[in-house]
């Protein structure tokens, strides 16, 4: 399983700069933000020079996902397989860069750079690819365009946010700091740096520009196209619910669609929050944050089926079939849950009666794990679970300790179809309604239920603290 740790925080660190808010998008949903009558700001000098800047993280992989396009063959976006492409039409004749490597970790932000000048008299200086700071130069296609050529795509019609023109190859995951640059080829040092202690990428403060320009913070959720510059005119399907606060400089833990059990029979959504078992198999849903040491909370509702599993599983496992919750012949596995129909806890396929009342779909599952100390307890909408003994779900099912990294596992019970749903709050995003809202004790996350004190949400400002 790849999981973020405190070791490789990725993009995610502290920094005397912070970033707010991100904006979710759902390619289910057709979300997406579009500047109109963008032509109208065209000159010769603005087709030849411009940037555009934004932070992402991934929640999907596997299919085709717009970043941010300009026209029918103007666009910057992510392959099926991962890589990075940027196409621009200049003089109808299409020129593209394309990158070797390939992105892939859904648990991570990424800050892409595209950067053009024709006027350049070095040819690879005309349109240059940063990632987290540094060039691409490893690319499988790179055509450049003439001197002082003209990127026709740019200022013909619209820009969109999210979608591909035409309403079409949806985002699936977060952006924030979104910039595009009109009269200028910015380098990485204008929008970010390098952390002198870890030297991993970090942004930096930012201002933005006039109209053309635009630059999104999404700090408001009334509205999300709010920009310095120029505004996004239409908002297609996005609400102050698709307002996150899972950012570069404070990355949480999502569900983690690069387990092994995770695209088996698992729809991972709304920014690998939600997860659908469609499928046969037993299948499992994991987070992307293991944790060793502190004490962490995060919570779920079940919103479909019957034969749920809800607990606790070591980074260690092979996520497979069921993770061994209630089949002791996976092997490899490590795991600790709660299963709905009996109120039992499974540890290595053997049951024992933990909680009569157990749950039913509707109720909010919190989990409060403490590795410090080695123990787990699970509240129901708001209250302590366990009316047979301990509360301590790890004692109580027989598991001798917590050892190694563990995270949060969402599991289905039996064989068969169905369609069993989670929606998994961490505190960065939440898709059903909080109707109270309650953070951790360094103010971070947004849960229905307070986490117990001392607990806190699974995101990287709290495990440079705590994990």
């Amino acid at each position: 399983m790849a999981f973020l740790t405190k070791a490789a925080n990725r993009g995610s660190i502290a920094t005397g700069y912070d970033i707010a808010n991100s904006l979710k998008f759902e390619p289910d949903n057709s979300e997406s933000l579009k500047w109109t009558n963008i032509s109208t700001y065209a000159t010769s000098a603005r087709k030849k020079t411009f940037s555009f800047s934004v932070w992402f993280k991934i929640t999907e992989l596997g299919v085709q996902r717009t970043i941010w396009a300009t026209s029918a063959n103007g666009y910057l976006l992510l392959q099926a397989d991962g890589q990075l492409k940027w196409q621009q039409s200049y003089g109808g004749v299409i020129k593209t860069l394309n990158t070797n490597r390939l992105f892939r970790d859904t648990s991570a932000w990424y800050n892409v750079i595209i950067a053009v000048d024709s006027t350049q008299s070095t040819e690879a200086n005309r349109v240059r690819l940063y990632v987290n700071g540094v060039e691409e130069t490893s690319l499988t296609s790179t055509t450049y365009p003439s001197q002082n050529a003209e990127a026709e795509n740019v200022y013909a019609d619209h820009h969109y946010l999210g979608a591909y023109t035409g309403n079409q190859i949806y985002w699936a995951g977060y952006m924030a700091n979104v910039a595009f640059i009109s009269d200028a080829q910015i380098t990485p040092s204008d929008v970010g740096e390098f952390d002198e202690d870890s030297g991993i990428w970090k942004p930096k403060a930012y201002s933005g520009g006039s109209a053309p320009s635009y630059f999104l913070e999404f700090k408001d959720s009334s509205d999300l196209g709010a920009a310095t510059g120029l505004d996004a005119d239409t908002l297609t399907n996005i609400t102050s619910a698709d307002q996150a606060t899972d950012t570069p400089t404070n990355n949480f833990c999502t569900l983690n669609p690069l387990s092994a059990g995770g695209n088996l029979g698992n729809v991972i959504t709304e920014g690998a929050t939600k997860v659908v078992i469609e499928n046969s198999g037993q299948q499992v849903a994991v987070g992307t944050i293991a944790v060793t040491t502190g004490k962490w909370y995060w919570e779920a509702k079940h919103t479909s089926g019957t034969y749920q599993f809800a607990g606790i599983i070591s980074a260690d496992s092979r996520v497979s079939g069921n993770g061994g919750v209630a089949d002791s012949s996976v092997a490899g596995s490590d795991a600790i849950a709660l299963y709905r129909p009996t109120g039992q806890l499974y540890y290595n396929g053997t049951g024992t009666t933990f909680d009569t009342n157990s749950y039913t779909n509707g109720d909010i599952i919190g989990v409060a794990l403490d590795m410090d100390n080695g123990t787990c307890a699970l509240y129901k909408n708001g209250s302590i679970m366990g009316n047979t003994g301990s509360n301590d779900i790890v004692a109580k099912s027989g598991h001798a300790s917590l050892t190694g990294a563990w995270t949060a596992m969402y599991s289905d019970g039996t064989n068969g179809t169905f369609n069993i749903t989670y929606e998994v709050n961490f505190g960065g995003y939440h898709n059903y309604t909080i109707s109270s809202g309650n953070t951790d004790d360094n103010g971070y996350g947004n849960f229905e239920y307070a986490p117990p004190s001392g607990y806190y949400a699974l995101c990287s400002k709290n495990l440079a603290e705590y994990g």
